[in-house]
């Protein structure tokens, strides 16, 4: 169940902390085909005083202080032990409007389409559905997002290049159980079964 529905970048970026497992599927319009996989997202929330946030800001122009804070997203295989890359990692900053919330900018260090920095624009729908424009040098890109539910989330996007729709994709994603969350269930478990 939906407990309460994000209508600003910084409150869809903490609703979105912690560990997602994503499953990807991808419609290429080309000769390339489609694919599909398994990943794990990793989202850490950022204050509007991270030194990453700075420089993003200072690196594309932008006043720092405008910035309401960002969010770091790391990609792993689902199954890795290792570390995250940090070559798959990539940082977004909120620019919100200053007269509404449900609308904005946002900086990026490096974009989903093309590794380089973007500045995208977003806005909230009623309906809590997060629709992100990024306009990179050869494409563009329209991505919504929305959560099912607190633990359940959806994204779909589509890559536009210049003669059209280039690829699509369909991402489902659950937020993983901490292991100290899992750890507290079988403890509570542990108890029950002794009073029995």
């Amino acid at each position: 169940m939906l407990l309460t529905t994000p209508m600003t970048m910084m409150d869809f970026f903490r609703k979105s902390e912690g560990v997602w497992f994503s499953q990807r599927t991808v419609h290429r319009f080309d000769s390339a085909g489609d694919e599909s996989g398994e990943s794990n997202l990793i989202i850490k929330v950022l204050d509007s005083d991270d030194p990453r946030v700075v420089q993003i800001c200072q690196e594309q122009g932008v006043d720092p202080t405008l910035a309401s804070g960002g969010a770091s997203f790391q990609w792993q295989g689902n199954l890795s032990e290792k570390e995250p890359d940090p070559n798959y990692e990539a940082i977004l900053v909120d620019i919100p409007h200053p007269q509404n919330s449900h609308t904005g900018k946002f900086l990026r260090n490096k974009g989903y389409v093309e590794g380089i920095p973007v500045i995208g624009a977003y806005r909230f729908a009623d309906s809590g559905v997060l629709t992100i424009e990024t306009e990179y040098e050869r494409n563009q890109g329209q991505e919504k997002c929305w959560f099912v539910t607190d633990d359940f989330r959806v994204r779909v996007s589509t890559v536009k290049i210049v003669n059209g729709v280039n690829l699509m994709t369909y991402c489902s994603e659950r937020r993983c159980i901490s292991p100290s969350f899992l750890e507290e269930l079988m403890e509570k478990n542990r108890l029950r079964a002794s009073a029995m």
